[in-house]
C-alpha cells in the first residue's frame, strides 16, 4: 500500500510533505521519527526532524515544532506549541494551551502547567513545574545582612 503525502508550503517558502499517522491521523513531515505507538490527534502537526517516542500522546490543535524530541509516554495537551529543538522528558506532561519557546529542555516527569508560556532556553525540573503565571518580584532593596552579633539592622536574628 502506498503512502499518501500532502504536500504544505512552510514559513521560509519551501514545501514540505506530510503525511496521516496510522495512530490518531496526525499530520507528520516525512522526515520526523514517530514511533508507531504514539498517539498524534488528527489536527495536530509534527515537524520535519522531530522525533516522538513510545507510547507519546499529543492532543489536538497541537504543533511540534522541528528537531523536537518527545520522550516515552510523555503528555502534550490541546492547542500547544512545542518550540524548535524542545526536549520533551520522559513521563512528562504539557498541559493544553501552553507554549515552549526554542531549546527548551522539560525534564523526566516534570509538568508544565495549562496556559503556560515558557521562554527561549528554558530548562523544566521535575521538582518546579512552571506555573501558569509566573511571578518575578523586582526590589530595589539591598539583601539583608547580618551583624557581628548575628541580627540585620532591624535588631531581628539573621
Amino acid at each position: 500500500m502506498a503512502r499518501v503525502y500532502e504536500e504544505i508550503e512552510g514559513r521560509t517558502g519551501e514545501v514540505e510533505r506530510y503525511r496521516h499517522h496510522p495512530n490518531g491521523k496526525g499530520m507528520v513531515a516525512a522526515r520526523a521519527l514517530i514511533d508507531p505507538s504514539a498517539f498524534i490527534e488528527r489536527t495536530t502537526f509534527v515537524e520535519a526532524d522531530a522525533d516522538i517516542r513510545a507510547n507519546a500522546w499529543i492532543g489536538a490543535g497541537t504543533w511540534i515544532d522541528r528537531s523536537a524530541v518527545i520522550g516515552e509516554g510523555a503528555f502534550i495537551g490541546a492547542n500547544v506549541h512545542i518550540g524548535e529543538r524542545c526536549v520533551i522528558g520522559r513521563g512528562a506532561r504539557v498541559g493544553s494551551d501552553a507554549r515552549l519557546g526554542a531549546d527548551v529542555q522539560v525534564a523526566h516527569g516534570a509538568s508544565v502547567d495549562r496556559d503556560a508560556r515558557v521562554a527561549d532556553r528554558t530548562v523544566v525540573g521535575s521538582e518546579r513545574p512552571v506555573m501558569t503565571e509566573p511571578t518575578v518580584r523586582q526590589t530595589n532593596r539591598a539583601p539583608r545582612r547580618p551583624r557581628a552579633n548575628g541580627t540585620d539592622r532591624f535588631g531581628k536574628a539573621a
